[in-house]
């Protein structure tokens, strides 16, 4: 089943156009990346496939869901955790988990065995009652990843997940993605390259705005397995230059 897609997904803003016909489909069980340098679309996609930006032409949909013309089942079968995830400074991590739980459909007791199932998923007990604006940003990082992941949903976007954590925490996050995608679709960016070869199944390389390469981890590796230098091939190209894989 594809429980994510894109078609001809455009968005401009002004003159410059940040995503340009952006079409792919990702199905469960299965982690997929979204790479490219600053600037290339990528946190512009996430945004339009999690309804907070609305495209300029094209559709997007989540678990079958159009997010424009369905979007309260769309956003009840997402999980999303934006870039530089901030806001909501003065509420407690258990508040916070509590309210994302309420805005998800869960109703009070539910609600309350999801907040302590994620708080002892993600380790969050420790600062359950503290604000979110007191928090490190690793711990921030982590409270959002929870508000993603609160109601169990089918389908994970995170953009950047692991930014701002520590090193035990990545390997912990990484761990646990793993898991998660047994049967649910991912969808995540990363700007480590080490950790889109841990992780991916696919990779999707965007470059000033369109996809140029749309293939399985393994054929973009080099005889070193290394993806690093397939990347830069890529990012460097032209954007009408759409890679193809062996």
């Amino acid at each position: 089943m594809t429980l994510i897609e894109t078609r001809d997904l455009s968005k401009s803003f002004g003159a410059h156009k940040a995503v340009e016909r952006v079409s792919f489909s990702v199905g469960s069980s299965t982690i997929v990346g979204l790479l490219g340098s600053n600037g290339a679309g990528k946190s512009t996609t996430m945004r339009m496939l999690a309804g907070t930006l609305g495209p300029d032409s094209g559709s997007a949909a989540i678990a079958g869901y159009n997010v424009a013309s369905d979007r309260l089942r769309a956003a009840r079968a997402l999980g999303y955790l934006p870039e530089a995830a901030n806001g909501l400074a003065n509420l407690t991590v258990d508040e916070f988990l509590r309210f994302a739980a309420q805005s998800r459909g869960l109703r009070a007791k539910s609600g309350n065995a999801a907040v302590r199932r994620i708080l002892e998923m993600l380790a969050l007990g420790a600062v359950s009652g503290q604000q979110l604006g007191t928090l490190s940003k690793g711990w921030r990082q982590r409270a959002w990843l929870a508000q993603a992941l609160i109601h169990d949903p089918p389908v994970l976007i995170l953009d950047e997940p692991t930014d701002g954590l520590d090193p035990k925490q990545k390997v912990d996050l990484r761990r646990l993605l793993k898991q998660l995608s047994r049967d649910r679709a991912i969808l995540m960016s990363t700007h480590i390259v080490e950790e889109a070869e841990e992780l991916c199944d696919r990779l999707i390389v965007m470059n000033a705005g369109q996809i140029v390469s749309d293939s399985i981890k393994e054929d973009l590796l080099d005889d070193a397995g290394r993806l690093a230098p397939a990347l830069i091939r890529l990012t460097s190209a032209g954007p009408a230059k759409r890679f193809a894989a062996a």
